[in-house]
């Protein structure tokens, strides 16, 4: 299933912002490529309901949000603005997950990709910020959470998912692992943030340096994200799919390749059954890196492995898996 809107091309960042509609389009048209024809439902995104996005986001800032709409926008920190449409995208973006959970739960599909805009995984509980108003994933998770499901994010951005760490750090119900590089916007994720009370063990940071290769990012999964998942025995999985870490991304430094990323998503399709899995577009600004990783995304969610190019290695990132490793697997 395809959830996504022509609404969420109205929020505009601004002028030149890298964060534009035309990343949907592009996602639209990687998704297309795939040939599903018929067989691919799609429906369109429908706004989250408030009392759903106050179960992560409190009350001051879903108010500062509908204050800001109501001037028409503005700005809320130095990378993040809002235009008089913004708010009802973000509430489109941040709905699709909800619908994902009906329609899988009532076995109409086997997975859902939620193609929506303004990404959400830099919102924290109480802020908007790098180009997120709504923590999208965020909100899925919770919903998942508080039916009783145990809830995997794996949150394969290349920035840290600062705001999803955040909502979920002390809640033993969802693990939230995270392969980003650093140093990088916005400057959280290090190793040794691992959730806290309860929940520790349940955040699972890999800092990755500038550069690094699939190559490593399959290591990562095989020594580290491997079994710090079967340990955990998620019932669902959400994936928060940035595409900045493609080699061609013009504001990060990471070296993957679309086929790097159509690897890391089926090899993590494979920790739930099918009809318990959903993915969300998050970051990724080079429009054709974007087209070829959600292209490779969503053909990993039917079944098929489609590399359209080569798989990267060679670069750095051996150490960096060396050290997670040995932080967050018991020996």
């Amino acid at each position: 299933m395809l959830i996504t809107h022509e609404g969420c091309l109205d929020h505009v960042a601004g002028r030149d912002h890298p964060e534009r509609p035309d990343r949907l389009r592009a996602a639209w048209a990687g998704i297309e490529a795939v040939h599903l024809d018929t067989d691919l439902v799609r429906v369109a995104a429908e706004a989250a309901p408030l009392e759903a996005i106050l179960k992560v986001h409190d009350q001051r800032h879903i108010d500062r949000l509908v204050d800001v709409d109501t001037q028409g926008g503005g700005r809320l920190d130095p990378d993040t603005r809002m235009t008089e449409h913004s708010w009802g995208a973000a509430r489109l973006a941040a709905g699709a997950g909800l619908q994902g959970i009906a329609a899988l739960q009532a076995d109409e599909v086997d997975a859902v990709f939620c193609a929506v805009r303004p990404p959400g995984h830099h919102a924290t509980p109480t802020t908007s910020m790098g180009f997120c108003l709504l923590n999208n994933v965020a909100v899925t998770a919770a919903a998942l959470a508080d039916q009783g499901e145990r809830v995997m994010i794996l949150d394969y951005d290349a920035h840290h998912g600062n705001g999803t760490q955040d909502v979920f750090y002390n809640d033993p119900r969802v693990l939230f692992i995270s392969l980003h590089q650093s140093p990088l916007y916005p400057g959280t994720g290090p190793l040794h943030e691992r959730g806290s009370g309860d929940a520790v063990g349940t955040t699972v940071n890999i800092p990755m340096p500038p550069g690094a290769t699939g190559e490593h990012y399959r290591a990562a999964w095989d020594d580290v994200i491997a079994p710090v998942a079967e340990a955990f025995g998620p019932t669902w999985l959400l994936i928060s799919a940035g595409f900045d870490g493609h080699r061609s991304d013009p504001i990060t430094e990471l070296g993957l390749s679309s086929a790097d990323i159509a690897d890391l998503t089926a090899d993590a399709l494979a920790i739930v059954p099918a009809g318990r899995r959903m993915v969300f577009l998050e970051g990724g600004y080079d429009l054709d890196a974007i087209a070829s990783s959600t292209q490779s995304v969503m053909s990993a969610l039917v079944g098929e492995r489609v590399h359209l190019e080569t798989p990267t290695s060679g670069g750095p990132g051996a150490d960096a898996v060396q050290q997670a490793r040995r932080v967050h697997v018991a020996d």
